[in-house]
């Protein structure tokens, strides 16, 4: 209402991640192409978006007006090839209008005053919508814009094309790397997004949300008796809620609760390697790694005779992906606590909750990245949910 200050949030209600596709190059029956939401209270962020994600949103509990960002870690079609159609869908978007038929978007607007749907992504990322935009003669009704991380291969400048931008677009960043990585590519009150290059047969990106410190826990037992014996009005509970000093009337200096830390989520993209990302991911609450290939004697009946735990590791690493074992060591490199994996083959179904040799094979898989890892270890399919809970106090 007209006259009122908005009130800013000091603190996340709650962060969640959903699933929307769990397979690698090839999508199943029981897995979709790659895409994760990361909801941070009523916003939504995407983390790639394969072919097929707006469907898969749509059976989700994910609400797709209430996108605010995309990050794409590299420009697979498996991870990319479902943006457009997901931007045309939010964006109120439509193909081109016969000459002489009115369509409002077809207006010069000035967008400067509307928040644009945000995209961050490696080179690539820039030209590939604007051309598929242009190429099938879609049209937008809000705006976005592209930030692309450079690496220090890449030129500071240009997008790989000489199409002009369309009327919807605003200009975005090339960001350069700082020492390695991306440091706060985005950053707000409440969180903020690094990134660092990660090893894969392509420029690929890994990226990491980390939450600002929250208020602490607080025990009205110790400043209710101060306050009301000072007359001091009961609205002072919420500046000391924040961790805030405050001094009475009589001299009484009230100190707040300490700030507690803020969850951390590693999102990786594709990689054989993850390294340079260590240090951006150390103590993560959830690292979501990569495990497209195991090794499964016994379980999988596509073993190959003559394979092994090291000639499928060789066989992943050459494809620029991972195993289990791969994904778990990295998870203990970094003192994550707990590690979801997904972007499985084909081969490996994502239906483990109602079928048994699926609960089987993914147990197995489990049973691998354990081997290197000893906390939480999840196995991610399509649709699941996970809450990312504060670490306990004790922590």
């Amino acid at each position: 209402m007209a006259g009122k200050n908005k009130v800013t949030p000091t603190a996340l209600s709650s962060i969640n991640i959903t699933f929307l596709g769990t397979a690698s190059a090839q999508p199943s029956s029981t897995r979709n192409h790659s895409s994760l939401a990361l909801r941070l209270g009523g916003d939504v962020w995407l983390f790639d978006c394969g072919e097929a994600t707006q469907h898969q949103i749509q059976r989700s509990g994910v609400k797709m007006g209430r996108i605010k960002k995309i990050f794409i870690t590299h420009t697979h079609g498996d991870h990319i090839f479902g943006l457009l159609p997901l931007m045309a869908s939010i964006m109120n978007g439509a193909g081109g209008t016969v000459e002489g038929l009115e369509d409002e978007r077809n207006h010069a607007t000035d967008y400067r005053e509307v928040s644009p749907l945000e995209i961050y992504g490696p080179l690539g990322t820039r030209a590939y919508i604007r051309s598929g935009l242009t190429y099938t003669h879609t049209i937008l009704g809000a705006p976005y814009v592209v930030h692309e991380l450079r690496f220090p291969i890449d030129p500071a400048v240009g997008d790989y094309t000489e199409m002009l931008s369309l009327a919807t677009e605003l200009a975005g960043q090339n960001i350069p790397e700082d020492n390695g990585i991306w440091p706060n590519i985005y950053q707000d009150s409440l969180v903020s997004v690094s990134a660092a290059p990660i090893l894969h047969s392509v420029p690929c990106v890994g990226y990491v949300v980390t939450e600002k410190p929250v208020p602490g826990k607080m025990d009205p037992k110790q400043y209710v008796p101060h306050i009301k014996r000072t007359n001091t009005p009961m609205a002072v509970m919420s500046r000391l809620q924040q961790g805030e000093t405050v001094t009475l009337s009589d001299g009484t200096v009230l100190h707040g609760p300490s700030r507690r830390p803020g969850r951390k989520i590693a999102i990786l993209g594709d990689t054989y390697d993850p390294s340079p990302l260590a240090k951006l991911a150390a103590n993560a609450d959830i690292l979501i790694h990569e495990a497209t290939n195991a090794h499964l004697p016994g379980v999988d009946s596509d073993t190959k005779p003559e394979d092994s735990y090291e000639t499928v590791e060789i066989r992943a690493k050459s494809r620029g992906h991972s195993t289990p074992q791969m994904a778990g060591a990295f998870a203990n490199r970094v003192g994550a606590c707990r590690l979801l994996l997904n972007h499985f083959s084909a081969r490996y179904p994502g239906n483990d909750d109602v079928d048994e040799e699926a609960r089987r094979m993914m147990g197995a898989i489990k049973a691998l990245a354990a081997e290197e890892f000893r906390g939480e270890i999840i196995c991610a399919r399509d649709l699941m949910s996970i809450e990312v809970q504060l670490r306990a106090l004790s922590d």
